[in-house]
This record gives structure tokens, C-alpha cells and sequence, in this order.
């Protein structure tokens, strides 16, 4: 999956021209309930301005609230410069790229700004990953790290015709094993199916009933 296919595109955005005032800001931080907005000059990418650096800017200013809200350009206290994606980059960088951060810029080979990934929009797939949405039974496994041990288990999924809700490898080289989580619809066959799992080879560490 790419990130431009689920990033929030430019026209649902909200983000705010470099030499606009840190008041204008922080009014669109408050409007629309967020913590950080996307700082343009033009539709070139500049960098992020955030609730809490607007904040330690303003406490290290010295400055009066009004006159530093009116008076500090936003291009000012401009942070993340670096902190950006491509929008045909690989969604998973999200992950890591939004460890500290709320918003990771989305732009193009020449720096214009294009939308915007949030950690809501992470957390929401990493939830469709793990079909956290949908009601089935999560199993846990492990499995030795061999050639065809995913189409092994594949086949054992089709010979007892089990519905797969979503299917997550986690790879544990140092052992080599790699542990997965399987999450299937609930049916009267489940315990033939880890009895299979079990002879097969796969180790069943944990089952639990996704209500």
C-alpha cells in the first residue's frame, strides 16, 4: 500500500502561508480542534507549526501575548523542515516518520504540498491490519523460519474453507521463527483446524474470541 492512497488530499486540509501572523495560527489550531498544521510558501512545503512550539516560542519571546501573536510571522517559528513523505512512497515509513510527530507532509518530486497522513490515519489501518474491526477468533502462532511455510499454511486455511479477517507475520529471525497472527470467522471447526495447525508444525502460543 502507498501513501497516496490514504493520505488526506491538499483541499481537506488545513494549513496556513509562511507569512501569515501566529495568530491566524493558532486560531486554526483552535477551530479546528488540531495540533498541528502544514506551513505553505505558496504550494511549496515549508515545514509544520505546532501548538507547543507556538507556546515555548511565545514563553521565550518575552514579548506581550497580543504582540507576539500579531507580530511573529509563522515562517518564524517553523519546525519539522525535513519531516516529510513522497506520495509514492511505501505507507509503512508512516509508522516510524510519525513516532514524535502529529502530521507527516505528503509531497511531489518538487516539493509541493499534496496532503497530509496523520497518526489517526496510521492507527486506523494498523487496526484494518489486524481486523480489530470485525467480530472472529485471533490465533498466534509460531512457525520455523523454512522455505513454503506460509503456502503450508495457506493450504490447511483453504482444506478447512476458514474465512480469513486478516493475516500478520512477524518476523523473529534471531530464533528463526517467525510468529503470526491469524484472525478467522468464528465456526464449529476450530478445534480440527488447530489440531491441523499443531501437526503441521505451526506452535500455538494464544487464542482469543474477538467479541
Amino acid at each position: 500500500m502507498y501513501v497516496k492512497s490514504v493520505m488526506i488530499p491538499k483541499h481537506k486540509c488545513h494549513y496556513i502561508n509562511k507569512g501569515e501572523n501566529v495568530k491566524e495560527a493558532l486560531e486554526i489550531l483552535e477551530a479546528h480542534e488540531v495540533d498541528a498544521i502544514p506551513v505553505l510558501d505558496g504550494n511549496k512545503y515549508v515545514g509544520v507549526v505546532t501548538r507547543p512550539n507556538i507556546y515555548q516560542s511565545y514563553f521565550e519571546s518575552e514579548q506581550g501575548k497580543e504582540d507576539y501573536l500579531v507580530q511573529t510571522k509563522v515562517e518564524e517559528i517553523t519546525i519539522n523542515e525535513q519531516k516529510y513523505i513522497g506520495y509514492d512512497e511505501i505507507f509503512e515509513r508512516t509508522l516510524v516518520e510519525l513516532k514524535n510527530i502529529p502530521i507527516l507532509t505528503v509531497v511531489d518530486q518538487d516539493h509541493e504540498f499534496l496532503g497530509l497522513v496523520t497518526r489517526s490515519d496510521v492507527m486506523d489501518q494498523f487496526q484494518s491490519a489486524f481486523g480489530m474491526q470485525r467480530k472472529g477468533i485471533r490465533i498466534t502462532f509460531t512457525s520455523v523460519e523454512t522455505e513454503g511455510r506460509i503456502s503450508r499454511l495457506a493450504e490447511i486455511i483453504k482444506q478447512f474453507h476458514e474465512s480469513v479477517i486478516s493475516l500478520v507475520t512477524f518476523d523473529e529471525s534471531d530464533k528463526l521463527l517467525r510468529r503470526i497472527v491469524l484472525k478467522i470467522e468464528k465456526k464449529d471447526n476450530i478445534d480440527k483446524f488447530l489440531q491441523k495447525l499443531e501437526r503441521s508444525g505451526f506452535r500455538i502460543l494464544h487464542i482469543k474470541e474477538d467479541e
